[in-house]
């Protein structure tokens, strides 16, 4: 199998973690137990590219795809996400002049960024995700908006609009080069286009060891540096890079360009050997953690008591996948999206469960996927009168 880096061609790339046998989605419904513990698995072999500084899954592979309206990637039960959509929302209606106009996501997903974009300003809305649930569109923006139970190019290959979105998505496109010179040829010539992009940091992954953010499905990961190279080397112009959300997230906004390279890197770009040295220590950080984590499992569970993960999305699955055998040390997922609920993990086959059902449950332990959450799962625990060690991986 080729080990040519997918964002640059170069065949300058140095294997840094490997990992067999991980579920190859996370966010797939399945209904019972047998069939979760059943779910299809790939493997991972990451790769950084000492040229570009793009990091990649060599043994991806795109025929375990499965996105379709049974896919629950959604973040939008969460308040806090929600604050946090509306303000970027706003920043770009404003930012761009996007009032009135329209604008097209790639990767919609359940919607929520859209539904924010037109609530803020935009005319019309279009959204293109396999995922798409149009019935669980809001009411007050049904009349703007538009929704492609599809993908990009395959059901959607024109990208007229203001502005073109890409939230997460990115990172589960394996061909990530070609996959961006498409995007500038559905854009055409309208050099005006906002071309607005977000999708996870790799180097606060890499540097934090965090294992948890790094599963089948991402296959293409970025740092501010590889990010900006891509953009340019595939005909556009970045306009400003910037981390939100706890500096979880990479944002990158751009415009299409007729140049074939445009633009000067900015310094925040001159992250490659920093990218490189985080990726060579990544295997072991992510031994250490994983350790710290089977210790204070086994702990609670010396003791007879009891341990919940909250947060059954990708983190989650990858998370138990990580812990292999002591997966069983955990006794249920928590989640707040109702649909989700009564469902079971891919891989581990662990129960999704509401939040309400701890009370009965008790757990001594309860381990936030998502650091982000914190404040806001201390506030549900409180509320339901749950005493509890809450912690963050």
């Amino acid at each position: 199998m080729s080990t040519a880096c997918p964002a640059c061609g170069s065949g300058d790339a140095r294997s840094f973690y490997q990992c067999a046998d991980v579920p190859v989605h996370s966010c797939l419904l399945v209904d019972d137990e047998r069939t979760a513990l059943d779910f299809p698995r790939g493997d991972l072999d990451l790769m950084f590219c000492t040229a570009c500084g793009f990091v990649y899954n060599r043994l991806f592979d795109p025929a375990h795809n499965a996105y379709s309206s049974d896919y629950e990637e959604t973040q939008g039960f969460s308040a806090r996400f929600q604050d946090f959509i509306a303000d970027l929302a706003g920043q770009w209606v404003d930012r761009y002049d996007l009032t009135g106009k329209t604008v097209i996501e790639i990767g919609c997903g359940k919607g929520e960024f859209l539904t924010e974009m037109v609530r803020a300003g935009a005319a019309h809305g279009i959204g293109v995700d396999p995922g798409v649930h149009p019935e669980r569109i809001p009411d007050d923006v049904v009349d703007r908006t538009t929704w492609v139970q599809g993908f990009f190019p395959r059901d959607y290959p024109e990208l007229h609009a203001d502005a073109v979105i890409c939230r997460h998505t990115l990172e589960h496109i394996a061909p990530v080069a070609d996959w961006m010179r498409t995007v500038r040829a559905a854009i055409g010539d309208r050099t005006d286009t906002a071309v607005l992009f977000e999708l996870p940091d790799v180097r606060r992954v890499l540097e934090e060891g965090a294992f948890w953010d790094v599963y089948y499905e991402h296959c293409s990961y970025f740092s501010t540096g590889s990010l900006a190279r891509l953009f340019r080397r595939t005909g556009f112009e970045v306009l400003n890079q910037w981390t939100a959300y706890d500096d979880q997230y990479l944002i990158v906004e751009a415009r299409p360009s007729a140049a074939p390279a445009p633009g000067t890197p900015e310094a925040v770009e001159g992250d490659l050997d920093a990218v490189g040295l985080a990726a060579d220590r990544f295997a072991a950080a992510h031994a250490a953690m994983m350790n710290r984590w089977r210790e204070r499992l086994r702990h609670v569970a010396d003791g007879g008591g009891r341990s919940v993960i909250w947060g059954s999305g990708s983190k989650g699955v990858a998370f138990l996948a990580a812990l292999g055998a002591d997966a069983g040390l955990v006794e249920a997922a928590v989640d707040i999206n109702p649909f989700k609920h009564g469902r079971y993990m891919a891989g581990s086959g662990h129960r999704i469960i509401a939040p309400k059902e701890l009370i009965e449950l008790r757990p001594d332990l309860v381990i936030a996927m998502n650091s982000a959450y914190l404040d806001e799962i201390g506030r549900d625990l409180t509320t339901m009168d749950v005493a509890t060690t809450l912690e963050a991986v």
